[in-house]
């Protein structure tokens, strides 16, 4: 009696591959082995990246994986994966799931245990970082803020005071009211950058205060065209009597005025809350 053999199909892996931002120089060897070599590829849209399949002779199918279909269509990559194809994912420009869809399909298949790849390239938010002259050791990413000035300004209100380095997307028609209210939020001298156009032939990079800023870019109607990043230097606690409210020193003031110095710093900072380190050295200061 002949035993029945049972094999085992090895699953697919799904790539997540990032492809250029603009400069098709910019596509990575490993990215195109990957997109020629996968059965099929996921993409944000297919008519968008038809155009750079065939720039470069690839052949792979394309689907459609888009905020609108990839929690529905999801199990049809995962029976590809299930029978041992692998797929590769990519979006319009950049890295998937950057303010681009791809994340609920990331996650269905890694949570049906099969291998997730990056093939990492262009991403848009790291190419501003790395030549905007702005600290980068530590940055947040806010990708882009919502498109009525009432909730781009609260949002902007939530991270008035983050140190770390901002970073933001932007669409062109609303770029100047941005950073309106950037300017509103953060002050009119806050550190700011905008890149426009990354990697493309009117590729612009602008550094420049926010009030200063602003103001370029309303005399520039070609400054409110393409793609914008803007990078906003992070808070920067204010030092000495900048960092006292007024009520705080006119406490000290009155105190300075009847008591010794340390005594005065002391109870001043009993009164109002402020630390007394920060009174006495302000205590200094406003002594000679």
């Amino acid at each position: 009696m002949s035993q029945s053999v049972v094999t085992s199909v090895q699953p697919g892996t799904l790539y997540v591959v990032a492809t250029p931002i603009g400069n098709l120089d910019d596509i990575s060897a490993r990215a195109l082995r990957i997109l020629r070599e996968v059965a099929l590829i996921a993409a944000e849209d297919t008519r968008h990246s038809v155009r750079l399949l065939q720039h470069f002779g690839i052949e792979t199918p394309l689907a459609a994986c888009h905020e609108h279909n990839e929690r529905e269509q999801g199990g049809r990559f995962l029976a590809r994966l299930q029978a041992g194809e692998d797929v590769a994912l990519i979006s319009d420009a950049g890295t998937p799931l950057i303010s681009d869809p791809g994340y609920h399909l990331v996650r269905q298949v890694r949570a049906a245990g099969y291998p997730v790849v990056p093939v990492p390239g262009a991403c848009a938010l790291i190419a501003a970082l790395s030549a905007a002259g702005l600290p980068s050791d530590r940055f947040i990413f806010e990708g882009f803020l919502p498109a009525k000035a009432a909730g781009r300004r609260a949002r902007l209100e939530q991270v008035r005071e983050e140190p770390r380095t901002l970073i933001f997307y932007e669409a062109p028609h609303r770029i100047l009211e941005c950073l309106e209210d950037m300017r509103s939020v953060f002050g009119e001298e806050r550190p700011a950058l905008l890149a426009r156009e990354l990697t493309k032939t009117f590729e612009t990079l602008k550094g420049l205060p926010l009030a200063e800023l602003c103001a370029w870019v309303a005399a520039d109607s070609n400054q409110q065209r393409g793609e914008c990043v803007v990078l906003v230097a992070g808070w920067q606690a204010p030092e000495g009597e900048e960092a006292v409210n007024a009520d705080a020193l006119r406490v000290l003031d009155l105190l300075l005025a009847e008591m010794p110095l340390k005594r005065a710093a002391a109870l001043a900072a009993e009164i109002t809350g402020v630390r007394k380190n920060l009174l006495y050295q302000v205590a200094l200061q406003r002594q000679g």
